[in-house]
């Protein structure tokens, strides 16, 4: 069963949608988290590269401003193996490949931008999402 959290859950989607209009306001570019890892693995030049190292330490060592708040780790489960959760990622990763990015940054930032593919993608994913829960659900009878 999914625990229901709409509070963290909006919270969460405030501040990465906040993160997304600062990060272009500032700097006139998308954020992209495929584009920044890409970014930073292949490097451009030195600015670029330090603004794409300091988004991803940041996205690092927020979790343990998260420990330094709440003086816990947050409990995170996972019901499905160690496998099936490599296996996911590797599927989420060819879906990058494939669709031009990861879900967030078509679903945040390319709708913002009115972007026809970023929508194309958004409904091509969400509705693959609800088929999917619906048929592990509902129809082998799983608890996904």
């Amino acid at each position: 069963m999914t625990t229901f959290t709409p509070w963290l859950s909006l919270a969460g989607g405030a501040m990465i949608g906040l993160s997304a209009v600062l990060f272009m306001a500032f700097h006139g570019r998308i954020l992209g988290v495929t584009g920044i890892v890409r970014g930073a693995i292949i490097p451009a030049g030195f600015a670029d590269w330090s603004i794409r190292v300091a988004i991803l330490l940041g996205m690092v060592t927020g979790p343990l401003v998260y420990l330094a708040l709440f003086r816990d780790w947050p409990v995170v489960e996972i019901p499905v193996t160690r496998t099936m959760v490599i296996v996911g990622g590797l599927l989420v990763g060819l879906g990058v490949g494939f669709g031009g990015g990861c879900t967030s940054g078509h679903g945040v930032c390319g709708i913002a931008r009115l972007s026809p593919r970023s929508l194309v993608a958004t409904v091509t994913f969400m509705a693959t999402a609800f088929a999917t829960v619906f048929v592990v659900r509902h129809v082998i009878g799983g608890i996904a």
